[in-house]
């Protein structure tokens, strides 16, 4: 199960990076901040399965 959260965070992350470079690129400033949004609750997530990885070993 954590390689697939892990997976899935990682293409949110990346959804995010895309919704950025959209926003930015077309100037439209709600999509950019919340391509950053997304991009920053997939970093929490990541973070939250290291740790649970840190207590599983």
């Amino acid at each position: 199960m954590g390689t697939d959260d892990k997976a899935r965070n990682t293409g949110e992350d990346w959804k995010g990076k895309a919704k950025e470079a959209t926003g930015s690129a077309t100037g439209d400033e709600q999509l950019e901040a919340e391509g950053k949004a997304d991009q920053s609750k997939a970093s929490l997530k990541q973070a939250g399965e290291k740790v649970k990885d840190v207590f599983r070993d």
